[in-house]
């Protein structure tokens, strides 16, 4: 039977916007806001290069969304029999990643040399690429399904090839991702001290200050990994958010129309989030108790904050 608990590896990374005062139309061109200071310069360094990684994970994120579709029906240790209920299912195909791969590897040689983030980056790459050609030879089989006239014999191949590759890639996925949610959330807190230094708790500070608190609560979200909640960090991050969105709500109520688009998104996922977390009081944490479905609504808001919030911001008045 498929494991229908999490989705949560289909959730986005916020990008940063670059620093700089507005001009009509859109930002400060990087150069001219750079010339303007040397942290600012650095700081538009490090976002720049947080970007180039998260645009990489985000878009080669379909490759674990595909190792998930494969192992739901699958004995990843025995192979695929032939006798799979859901053998149909096979696996998705993948996004074309080049673009992504090759800004990404042009960042971890720019400043500014982040050595172990750097190379963990550039170690995820070999993995995904060593993985990417085997999944699309196994996406196309299944979906011609070939199996029905070879006896499963290239699917069993392909397993003995995949099963592998799939491994280490997640492996190298979990590092990178780990290290990449520290040198995010820096770049994050910088970000946010620079536009309150430049502008006040305006509006985009505002919105940067939600998504930060917002992707706490996604950090601590359950997993297939791990479905058991920790509750005591989980309620003081969604503390935090809760007062965090109050104050957004205040700061618009007094300035109507500073955001479009994006007013009423950071409220609903607190009321889903506070929704979850009675469902984890009544389950112990474990969220294949009763709410294993709130996590995709969850996850599916917090994606569209992402892009509506990016949006806010690029085409703020």
């Amino acid at each position: 039977m498929m494991n229908r608990l999490m989705k949560t590896s289909g959730l986005l990374l916020a990008g940063l916007i670059a620093l700089g005062a507005t001009q009509p139309g859109g930002f400060m061109p990087p150069a001219a806001a750079q010339a303007q200071n040397p942290a600012d310069s650095q700081l538009q360094a490090a976002i720049a290069k947080s970007n180039a990684y998260v645009a990489l994970m985000n878009r080669t994120m379909r490759a674990t969304d595909s190792i998930n579709r494969y192992k739901s029906w699958v004995n990843m240790t025995t192979g695929p029999t032939g006798k799979e209920r859901y053998i149909d299912y096979g696996l998705y195909s993948l996004y074309d990643v080049r673009s992504e791969i090759e800004k990404a590897l042009a960042a971890a040689d720019s400043e500014p040399k982040v050595a172990e983030l750097d190379e963990s980056m550039k170690r995820y790459v070999s993995a995904y690429q060593a993985l990417a050609p085997v999944i699309t030879q196994a996406s196309a089989y299944y979906d011609r399904k070939d199996y029905k006239s070879d006896n499963l014999a290239e699917g069993k191949a392909l397993h003995q090839k995949l099963a592998p590759a799939a491994e280490l890639y997640l492996k190298e996925r979990a590092i990178f991702s780990q290290q990449m949610r520290g040198f995010k959330r820096g770049i994050d807190l910088r970000s946010l001290a620079a536009i309150e230094a430049t502008e006040g708790r305006k509006a985009r500070w505002q919105i940067r200050n939600v998504m930060i608190h917002a992707e706490d609560m996604i950090e601590l979200m359950p997993s297939n990994a791990a479905p058991v909640v920790n509750l005591p960090p989980f309620d003081e991050a969604l503390g935090r958010y809760a007062a965090v969105v109050k104050d957004f709500d205040t700061f618009m109520q007094a300035n109507p129309g500073a955001v479009s688009g994006f007013e009423s998104q950071p409220r609903s996922l607190l009321g889903k989030l506070r929704d979850f977390r009675e469902k984890l009081a009544r389950s112990k944490g474990d969220a294949r108790r009763g709410a294993g479905n709130d996590i995709t609504w969850i996850v599916n808001d917090y994606n569209m904050m992402v892009t509506m919030s990016e949006n806010a911001v690029r085409f703020m008045r």
